[in-house]
């Protein structure tokens, strides 16, 4: 299997499906993530994460893994359907109210899959993707970004498959925006992309904020989480929303910018899942 930096992002990411208690659905995005890696001795937790606004008041839930073949290689038109009652219960939240992580141990359920002779394919990230000090020194105050997600539960059902959704950093990636652990992204940030994973995603080449340029040289950092983005009403109130696909009654206009939770916040969910 020899899959592309791109090819292999189509992996990283899964549509939640949600019926919620008050008779509605929803969708979000969730990523895979891999906690407690101990490199040693080939182990780690695997998680999906997305944000506690995707999963709260859900009743039931359903995530859909495309399967893979003897190989390990993915199958795209054949899928794995994970279904939760008391979807809520399974996922454990950031300690801080404000703060809208969560992550979601499917280690029981990969091998609940494994018993049924059910080999499953993605492609988690890791901490090896977060900023590093070195990286911080290279960042431009205007960076490329990449979000991978379901925005108004669109997405590939054939292939299981997400969309990709290019823009802009809109506030420096180094500073903490309005002094929260956050970046806000110029990108169409749609309902159903709350939980998506924003990247810095260069393919064979990119350029640091002193002009250097590094050709042949690709570059992947996983900068955060969407989460919600100002919108304004009908009466024109501007509100910060989140990106979750439910019915709503007032009329929201997007203003094409995102609110993104810097990655660092993710290892803060690790805590939650050391014995």
């Amino acid at each position: 299997m020899n899959l592309s930096l791109s090819e292999q992002l189509t992996y990283s990411t899964v549509r939640i499906e949600c019926e919620l208690k008050t008779g509605g659905t929803s969708t979000g995005t969730g990523f895979f993530f891999n906690f407690l890696e101990d490199k040693t001795n080939n182990t780690h937790v695997p998680v999906v994460v997305t944000n506690k606004h995707v999963i709260k008041n859900a009743l039931k839930g359903k995530l859909i893994i495309t399967k893979a073949n003897e190989n390990g290689e993915p199958i795209d038109t054949q899928h794995f359907t994970l279904v939760f009652d008391n979807f809520e219960s399974f996922w454990k939240l950031h300690p801080e109210a404000d703060i809208d992580l969560c992550a979601m141990p499917i280690a029981p359920f990969l091998n609940e899959a494994a018993k049924r002779g059910e080999k499953l394919f993605y492609i988690p990230f890791t901490k090896d993707l977060l900023l590093t000090e070195k990286q911080k020194e290279e960042l431009c105050a205007i960076e490329d970004v990449l979000m991978i997600g379901y925005p108004n539960g669109i997405w590939d059902s054939v292939n299981n498959m997400p969309i990709f959704r290019k823009g802009t950093t809109a506030t420096n990636p180094l500073i903490d925006y309005n002094g929260k652990k956050e970046i806000m992204i110029d990108i169409a940030a749609f309902p159903g992309s709350s939980g998506a994973p924003v990247l810095i995603f260069n393919e064979g080449g990119y350029r640091d904020k002193k002009g250097n340029m590094y050709w042949g040289n690709s570059r992947i950092i996983l900068l955060g989480v969407l989460y919600a983005g100002p919108q304004a009403t009908a009466t024109g109130e501007i509100i910060m929303t989140p990106n979750i696909q439910r019915p709503i009654a007032v009329s929201h206009i997007p203003n094409n910018l995102g609110l993104v939770i810097k990655s660092e916040r993710i290892l803060e969910l690790e805590k939650l899942f050391k014995q």
